[in-house]
């Protein structure tokens, strides 16, 4: 399926084995279009992977869900396509996300008691990229979902037709086009800079993780 770059492994024992994909490469200039997400969940399950935690920055569609807060999603929408494993079959699986995946990752943030919010369900809607949303189709899609990015629907298929268990931790970096009262443009740089400030938490929860 091509080139999974792995930017660091653990593999003291085989079950205590884990690995850290970055899915916009190790320069982190592949956009979301462009990202090659059969070649890396097949790469995961090619080495004994079992359970995949992915990590995505979104906008929120809800005034309530704040910038700076954490969301664990329970499901998810995509309508743009979604990338297969069976171009010469036909298979038809019930997509769905790790039940057992969701729950541990919430136990292990609420444990840390760290001073972020945490939404514990929310419905994931993937968009195609690599461009922001425009606020009519913001205005369409909060009706149905309450978080925005472009990463996940993608990932958590192909991880459930390899039978991988797979989850999400979502960190909400701005309000998504026309949520909040401001007119102000929303600005890439300004998402990274919003990513930033909650990096340290994050890594609290993955360190965390490393440890069940």
């Amino acid at each position: 399926y091509g080139t999974a770059y792995l930017l660091f492994s653990s593999k003291a024992e085989a079950e205590d084995s884990f690995y850290f994909l970055p899915r916009h490469g190790r320069a982190k200039n592949i956009p979301p279009h462009k990202i090659n997400y059969r070649a890396n969940i097949a790469a995961f399950k090619q080495l004994g992977v079992r359970k995949i935690i992915g990590v995505t920055s979104v906008g929120s569609l809800k005034l309530g869900i704040k910038p700076q807060s954490f969301v664990v999603p329970h499901d998810y929408i995509n309508l743009c396509g979604t990338p297969s494993f069976y171009d010469d079959q036909l298979v038809h699986i019930t997509p769905g996300l790790s039940e057992d995946l969701r729950v541990a990752l919430i136990k292990v943030v609420r444990g840390l008691n760290l001073n972020i919010e945490l939404v514990e369900s929310g419905v994931y809607f993937q968009t195609s990229g690599p461009r922001l949303e425009t606020r009519a189709e913001i205005n369409f899609i909060k009706n149905y979902a309450d978080i925005v990015g472009m990463n996940m629907a993608s990932e958590a298929t192909l991880a459930r037709e390899l039978g991988l268990e797979y989850a999400n931790l979502s960190t909400v970096d701005n309000y998504a086009h026309g949520i909040s009262d401001s007119d102000e443009e929303l600005d890439y740089e300004k998402i990274v800079e919003a990513a930033l400030k909650i990096r340290a938490d994050l890594e609290k929860v993955l360190a965390c993780l490393l440890l069940l």
